[in-house]
C-alpha cells in the first residue's frame, strides 16, 4: 500500500509540473503577444492561439489531475447545516447524479471531438480532434473520481476520510 501512496503522490507532483509548464507556456506567449502588437506594431495570432489553447488545456487538466476535492468552490450552506448522515446521503446522490451526467455525455462527447478532426486551428494548425481531446480525459476523470466518491459515501465514509485518487499525498 505504501508503494502505492508513493507512486500515487509522484504522479500528482507530475500533473502539477505539468500544469506550472503550461502556465509558464500560457504567460510567454502572452508577453510575446503583447511586445508584438504593441511594441512592434506587427500583431501575431499565433501567440494568441497559443494561449486560448493552453488557457483549455491547464484548467480542464488542473481539473482532472491537480485540483482536490476540498479545493473546488461549492455552495454548501445547507450541506454543513445538516448532520453527517445526511451529508453522506447528499453526496452520494450528487456524485450519482455527476456519474450519470458525464456517463450518460461521454458517448457523444467523443463522437464529436472525434468528428473535429475534420478541422485545424487557424495558426498553430493543430487538429481540432488533439486541441480537445483535454474534454474527454476531464469526463473520464470526473466519471472515476465520482464513482469513488459514491462508493466511500455509501460505505459511511467522507471524502475527507477516504480522499480521492488525486488526493494522495
Amino acid at each position: 500500500m505504501f508503494k502505492i501512496r508513493k507512486a500515487g503522490s509522484w504522479l500528482c507532483r507530475r500533473a502539477e509540473n505539468i500544469s506550472a509548464f503550461m502556465l509558464a507556456v500560457m504567460f510567454i506567449s502572452f508577453i510575446v503577444q503583447v511586445v508584438f502588437r504593441y511594441l512592434l506594431n506587427f500583431p501575431i495570432g499565433t501567440a494568441s492561439e497559443l494561449t486560448i489553447v493552453m488557457w483549455l488545456w491547464v484548467v480542464l487538466w488542473g481539473a482532472s489531475f491537480v485540483l482536490r476535492e476540498e479545493e473546488e468552490i461549492r455552495f454548501d450552506i445547507v450541506y454543513g447545516m445538516v448532520g453527517r448522515r445526511a451529508r453522506l446521503v447528499m453526496t452520494a446522490v450528487s456524485a450519482l447524479a455527476l456519474i450519470l451526467i458525464y456517463g450518460i455525455s461521454l458517448p457523444a462527447s467523443w463522437d464529436y471531438v472525434m468528428f473535429m478532426k475534420v478541422q485545424k486551428s487557424s495558426y498553430l494548425n493543430i487538429r481540432y480532434d488533439f486541441l480537445y481531446f483535454i474534454y474527454i480525459i476531464f469526463a473520464v476523470s470526473v466519471v472515476g473520481r465520482y464513482v469513488w466518491i459514491f462508493f466511500a459515501a455509501v460505505r459511511g465514509r467522507s471524502v475527507r476520510e477516504v480522499g480521492v485518487p488525486s488526493d494522495i499525498e
